[in-house]
């Protein structure tokens, strides 16, 4: 964040080329311009889109479009509650890789030639399997188990009904959240663990992980350089999980809970923030847990259930 970031209006853009950034509640987010409007250029994003809905998500729901009719079906005729929200994530998988299907006719028309019009009947069976995923899509879990991630879901109708521009900006706003969810974890990470004596250093790799997790949430996977970023953020995430805090001899039960209930914190609050990092949305939740636990902990209710 910027000193001048109280007088900054959402959408300022400062910087060129690879340096340009974009300004979006109180963070400067790296800046890429947005495609034109095409059909070709709406598929690569839908396409890319559903790479992130199913590499965050739980598994088993990347269902073919083909199988559409089978997926509603089964969902249709399931009656336990558990086994029909997984059902539910599995038809939410089939609608999204439908309008896929569609789109890939859709720009192989335009490649030849032929302009489809917004209101043609095949546009609107497309946008109404995106709207349906998108409804589909807040039974669908994220890989973790912890929480469904609505906004993933919602993002390839926004990307399908929205000019390219508007899209991006859209994206933006939501990067910017990722950013202060992830300080806000880092934050309260810092606040628990700066007056423990046995985790003396760890704060910076906190600090270090905080920074590359947000560098992580805003570049685009098709940028050269995510060769810097991505493997800093491995690196930085792998220094806490073998981060080794300094003992003291003979510890009674009560410490060695402590302990045990502090180290849980530590991995707990790496794990989000990768989780939040490689989704690029919120995970508030997620994180409302985590902070209560936190919250636990320095009032000495050391507890791990």
């Amino acid at each position: 964040m910027g000193p001048s970031a109280e007088q900054t209006a959402n959408g300022t853009i400062r910087g060129e080329g690879d340096d340009a950034r974009i300004f979006y509640d109180g963070y400067w987010v790296r800046y890429y311009a947005p495609p034109g409007d095409t059909p070709a250029a709406k598929r690569a994003l839908l396409i890319s889109l559903a790479r992130r809905v199913f590499h965050h998500t739980e598994p088993g729901i990347n269902t073919p479009g083909d199988k559409l009719a089978l997926a509603r079906q089964a969902y249709d005729a399931e009656t336990d509650p558990v086994r029909k929200r997984v059902n539910g994530a599995m038809l939410a998988g089939a609608l999204f890789n439908r309008a896929i299907d569609i789109l890939n006719v859709l720009s192989q028309l335009a490649n030849d030639g032929v302009a489809v019009r917004q209101d043609n009947p095949i546009m609107v069976e497309c946008e109404k399997c995106l709207r349906e995923a998108a409804t589909f899509g807040r039974m669908v879990k994220h890989y973790s188990g912890e929480e469904g991630i609505d906004e993933l879901w919602g993002q390839p109708l926004q990307a399908f009904v929205m000019p390219m521009a508007e899209y991006y900006q859209s994206r933006y706003a939501k990067v910017a959240k990722s950013m202060l969810n992830v300080d806000t974890i880092a934050g309260r990470m810092t606040e628990v663990f700066a007056p423990l004596p046995e985790f003396d250093g760890v704060v910076g790799r906190i600090e270090r992980l905080a920074a590359a997790a947000r560098a992580e949430s805003e570049t685009f996977r098709s940028d050269p350089l995510t060769f810097t970023v991505w493997p800093q953020f491995v690196e930085a995430a792998e220094a806490i999980a073998e981060f080794r805090p300094c003992l003291p001899a003979n510890m009674d039960a009560a410490a060695r809970l402590r302990f045990r209930t502090a180290r849980w914190l530590l991995v707990r609050g790496k794990d989000i923030l990768i989780y939040v990092a490689g989704a690029r949305v919120p995970m508030p939740k997620t994180t409302r847990e985590y902070l209560e636990r936190c919250d636990a902990f320095t009032r000495g209710d050391f507890e791990l259930n």
